[in-house]
């Protein structure tokens, strides 16, 4: 019945890779909302900005994706330094500002995408420099820098980036479109609370106006994974919703979006349909759960040109843990689709086998989460097959040494289906 079990079930081996569907590369529409879009504070209008600097930075970016090389990509930074740094940037005039902060964006969401995440952050430091730009440039900069802290696990660096970005936005209420972007920036410190565990405060920090006028974006998914902990799942469920139509919108339409590396709006769609599936997983809803994540994959695939990128594995490893949901729900097994889901994920995050890593140590992976989460699911798998319980004690314990959540232990989190996997800064909520 399910999509991904039918391109499961005839593969030979285990290794056998999950191979695209030409069904899922087209986005279909979510059924209407009663929320209206609002992408104040959001996006650039075409007065904004320079036209063919804006024009530039997308054939950077168009050029990198296409072919992920090493050549696509010096090209394409040396695109955005072109523009950075020529007329179509120069001077302090507020739409040549504007349009060389967005250069800023793009060349972080480039370096974050090669994962040089230390250069991508140094980049968007230099945004704060653009004194008269639009306001949402710079809380965009701050908020994608916060955001790549929180992939790191720099959660201290990620709070005090979280502190100054509401210090900015305090000190410019005379500016456009301030009170969408001071509740984008009270926003960001509620989805920090969030990954510290602290459900009840992080409810000081959703403004109501996020439902009522500023439900967008990637505080309108904050907000969603906020009600979701809160087991509001119809309001949640709402809210995804609307934030996907908004962001598919606002691509669409082609303005430059207020967002970079993994708080684009590429990753802000992947993000929502991914904790969309998730909540339908959590009500039963299999069919839905699947069709949403499956959706999350098959854009990822599309916007960064690339079945291997990370994105698409935390995706998969949501499809995975439905699978396990869905089995223990109706009694059935579904272990050698899990399998070939856990494996297509490691392969993805690059983990090396338990045959290469050093004894006494852990190894050094990105997105060390999301990685123990899959193979503690995968132990699980292994283990209740008699001829490979020794295989599952060893990924089980190689899952446990790369854990770092303090909140709760793997069995915990495995054990447990309502936390949330946020793809982009790839941590449970």
């Amino acid at each position: 019945m399910l999509r991904i079990a039918s391109r499961l079930s005839s593969r030979v081996s285990p290794s056998t890779a999950l191979t695209p569907n030409p069904c899922l590369t087209c986005l279909s529409p979510l059924p209407a909302s009663s929320f209206r879009p609002f992408t104040t504070g959001l996006e650039l209008e075409a007065n904004m900005v320079v036209p063919d600097a804006i024009r530039m930075i997308n054939y950077a970016l168009k050029q990198w994706r296409a072919e992920r090389s090493l050549g696509a990509y010096r090209l394409g930074l040396s695109v955005l330094r072109i523009c950075m740094t020529n007329e179509l940037t120069a001077g302090n005039e507020p739409s040549r500002e504007n349009s060389k902060g967005i250069a800023m964006l793009a060349m972080s969401t480039l370096l974050f995408e090669r994962g040089e995440y230390t250069e991508a952050i140094e980049k968007l430091e230099d945004v704060q420099q653009l004194t008269n730009s639009y306001l949402g440039v710079r809380v965009a900069a701050l908020e994608t820098q916060a955001g790549l802290h929180l992939l790191l696990r720099q959660d201290d660096l990620a709070a005090a980036v979280s502190d100054k970005c509401l210090k900015l936005v305090e000190n410019q209420q005379q500016a456009t479109d301030y009170e969408a972007q001071f509740v984008r920036a009270r926003a960001l410190k509620g989805l920090i609370e969030l990954v510290n565990g602290n459900v009840d405060s992080a409810e000081d920090f959703f403004d109501k106006s996020l439902r009522d006028k500023y439900c967008d974006g990637t505080a309108g998914l904050s907000y969603a994974e906020f009600l979701h902990k809160k087991q509001d799942y119809a309001a949640a469920k709402e809210v995804y919703r609307y934030v996907v139509q908004g962001a598919i919108e606002v691509k669409k339409a082609g303005r430059p979006y207020l967002g970079a590396g993994n708080m684009s709006i590429d990753e802000l769609i992947v993000g929502c349909m991914c904790a969309l599936g998730q909540l339908e997983a959590f009500k039963g809803n299999f069919s839905q759960a699947e069709y949403h994540m499956s959706q999350a994959i098959s854009r990822a695939e599309e916007a960064y040109g690339d079945s291997k990128h990370a994105t698409v594995g935390v995706a998969l490893t949501s499809i995975a843990l439905m699978y396990k949901q869905k089995a223990i729900h109706e009694r059935a097994s579904s272990l050698l689709i899990q399998e070939g889901l856990y494996r297509k994920v490691l392969d993805i995050l690059k983990v090396p086998s338990e045959e290469t890593d050093s004894e006494g140590g852990a190894p050094s992976v990105g997105r060390s989460e999301v990685v123990a989460l899959a193979k503690g699911a995968y132990a699980e798998v292994l283990s209740v097959q008699e001829n490979r319980k020794g295989e599952g004690e060893k990924m089980k314990n190689l899952a446990e040494s790369i854990w770092q959540n303090r909140r709760m232990s793997l069995t915990d989190a495995l054990d447990s289906n309502t936390n949330i996997i946020d793809s982009r800064i790839c941590r449970l909520l």
